[in-house]
């Protein structure tokens, strides 16, 4: 749902305010993705405090529904396909826009790649919390009411922002490839006489 949203609201609105074909280059795009993955977790962290209180208030036992509406989920739910929307289709479009013109097939290996590793380091990250939390106030707890979610929906904002805090670093350093000049306005970040690419 996010992407035809992109594609025909978000594009045309970043074409006119930069001045950029493509609306945002995909160094931008991956950086808005990055934010909004903050944005959701702090939205996570919130409805789950929420949810903890409602749950001891209305005294809900093992098994019980806690007597919330689900659409408190809409949220985080919204800003992390808008997250994932902008940041997967920036990093596609950077892959295809940088790899050798030989080594094209290789650009969606190095943008799935990237996916794995992220799902490598996230198991890591709850065996981690698991074993440190585990013991005594369990934050992922078999029963949400007895657990602390929302600490590790906290521990994954900060992750995330540490994230965002070191991809700045890179991009603001990172120097494109040699002959490709970098469109008028948007700091050497997008090519002029790159090929189409994904928007």
């Amino acid at each position: 749902l996010t992407v035809p949203i992109y594609d025909r609201l978000v594009v045309p609105v970043a074409r006119r305010a930069t001045g950029n074909p493509h609306g945002l280059t995909p160094l931008q795009r991956i950086g808005v993705g990055l934010v909004l993955s903050i944005v959701a977790m702090v939205c996570a962290a919130l409805t789950e405090v929420r949810r903890l209180r409602v749950a001891r208030d209305a005294r809900v036992g093992g098994g019980e529904a806690v007597p919330m509406t689900v659409f408190w989920l809409i949220p985080q739910f919204l800003f992390v396909g808008a997250g994932e929307a902008f940041t997967y289709i920036g990093q596609l479009d950077f892959f295809l826009r940088e790899c050798p013109k030989g080594m094209k097939t290789m650009s969606t290996g190095l943008f799935l790649s990237t996916l794995s590793l992220g799902f490598f380091v996230s198991s890591a990250l709850v065996a981690a919390v698991h074993k440190l939390t585990g013991d005594r106030h369990p934050w992922l707890a078999d029963d949400l009411n007895k657990g602390q979610l929302h600490k590790f929906y906290w521990l994954l904002a900060g992750v995330c922002l540490a994230n965002l805090l070191v991809y700045l670093v890179a991009a603001r350093w990172y120097k494109y490839k040699a002959g490709r000049a970098a469109a008028a306005g948007d700091g050497g970040v997008e090519m002029a006489d790159a090929e189409p690419c994904l928007h």
